[in-house]
This record gives structure tokens, sequence and C-alpha cells, in this order.
């Protein structure tokens, strides 16, 4: 479990290493990646512009600040490996958009009775999913937007428990 002082540490050196233009950072930690979200100023586009136009406008800005920043983004993430032992990924916020360029697909294994496995199975025929695991992962987005803050809760809880058993005697 990543705690959230190793959180903030971890963003902390991000938002003190990545050039002041792309700041704020949005960074997200877990056992395998580190996951920084740049930010860039929106388009500007003429008040009556489409949703379509913004779409197609925010997705050239982002290609086009991917390449400009591919050199400095990768020893940015190179530092970061070393120093902190996991993958880094790359993504940008601009306007109400955010783009994922790389991101880690760690494999979970898992157990599942049959109920379980036809449930994946449906959503696999029914087209909601390409595979077992597209659908699991399906699964797993639907409940952590349904139940965020009760995720959000038990993080806590659990940055509460570490934080007690950090303060307790040695071993």
């Amino acid at each position: 479990m990543i705690t959230n002082e190793q959180q903030e540490r971890i963003a902390g050196w991000f938002s003190g290493r990545v050039p002041a233009q792309w700041q704020p950072v949005d960074v997200t930690v877990d056992k395998e990646e580190i996951t920084i979200v740049l930010t860039t100023p929106d388009v500007e586009l003429a008040d009556d512009a489409t949703d379509a136009v913004r779409a197609e406008a925010r997705a050239g800005r982002a290609s086009a600040f991917r390449e400009e920043t591919r050199e400095q983004r990768m020893e940015i993430a190179r530092e970061a490996q070393h120093r902190y032992e996991r993958k880094v990924s790359w993504g940008l916020a601009i306007g109400d958009q955010r783009v994922l360029w790389t991101h880690v697909s760690a494999p979970v294994m898992t157990r599942l009775r049959q109920p379980e496995r036809r449930v994946l199975d449906t959503l696999v025929d029914a087209g909601v999913a390409r595979s077992r695991s597209d659908a699991l992962a399906w699964c797993v987005r639907l409940v952590g937007q349904h139940e965020g803050d009760w995720i959000t809760r038990l993080r806590e809880a659990m940055d509460s428990v570490a934080q007690v058993r950090s303060e307790g005697p040695a071993a």
C-alpha cells in the first residue's frame, strides 16, 4: 500500500522537477507506476465552436505537446524511475479533457467461480468487452465510479493505520 506520505513526497519531487509551464501536475502512485498528468492551457476557439471541433483542437494540442516535450519528459522519467523504482507514465490535462499517452497494464491473477466467470462472459458476448480481462477491468472501473467515496474513505482509514503503526515500537 502506498501511504499518503509517500504519495506526497513523490508529488513534491515532481512539482519541483517539472517545468513551471507544465504545472500543476497531478501525480498518482501505486506499487508499479507513477502517473503524471501535466497541464497545458486550453485551446482558444470561437464561443460557437462545436464540441467536436473543441475535442479535435484539444487532441491536436495534446499531440503537439507530447512531441515537443518528449525528450525532457523522458529525462525526468529516467530520474524518477531510478529514484522511486517505478515506471513513469505521462498524460495531459487540457480543458476538461485528460489524455494518457503511456501507462502500465499490469497483469493481475484472480480465481473466479462459475457465477463470476459467467458475468465476464456475458460482457464479452454482448460486445461490452473484448475479453475476460477487459470485462474484469470494466467491472473494476464501474465499482470505482459508483463507490468512489467509499474507496476514498477506505484508503484514508488505511493511511491512519499505517501512521499509527509507524509511531509504534520498532520491530
